[in-house]
């Protein structure tokens, strides 16, 4: 009863020199890498959209003032912005994601990494049970533990550029 009350308690305590330890680092590192190349590829997405509203843009100016008229474009541009409207209220109802900027991002961000995460087989449910075995929740947290520093720098590195 000793010997197993004993591994019991050995694989929730972890040690300084706990070969865990160097486990979770490798695990770190590589999940830094998958964030990494998750947020490129969401980047790339961001930079997609913004480049067909300038498309987008572009071509309703060439319809309106060289082409068409403004009482021709009037209906068309309406609409368009309402079917903007509508895919904004659609995001939000399928993600309950505020549609914003930063609400598209992070959930793409979300997706690309689950995706990068099981191409890479990486053990997501292990890595968690490290992170809570050698970064415990401070009181008062309800249970929600707080990101290393090294891991934040190296998975989101500097947001605005």
């Amino acid at each position: 009863v000793a010997k197993s009350m004993e591994s019991i308690i050995s694989e929730t305590v972890a040690t300084p020199n706990d070969p865990r330890r160097k486990e979770l680092e490798k695990m770190e590192m590589q999940k830094a890498i998958i964030d990494q190349k998750a947020k490129a590829q969401v980047r790339g997405e961001l930079y997609f959209g913004l480049g067909f509203l300038m498309v987008q843009t572009l071509g309703f100016m060439r319809l309106t003032f060289w082409e068409l008229s403004w009482d021709v474009m009037e209906p068309i541009c309406f609409f368009v912005s309402s079917l903007d409207f509508a895919l904004a209220y659609g995001f939000f109802l399928r993600t309950s994601t505020e549609p914003t900027f930063e609400g598209y991002f992070h959930r793409r961000f979300k997706s690309r990494q689950n995706k990068l995460m099981r191409a890479h087989n990486f053990d997501e449910e292990k890595y968690n049970h490290l992170r809570k075995l050698f970064y415990p929740a401070p009181e008062g947290c309800y249970g929600h533990a707080l990101p290393s520093l090294h891991h934040f720098k190296a998975s989101w590195g500097n947001v605005s550029g």
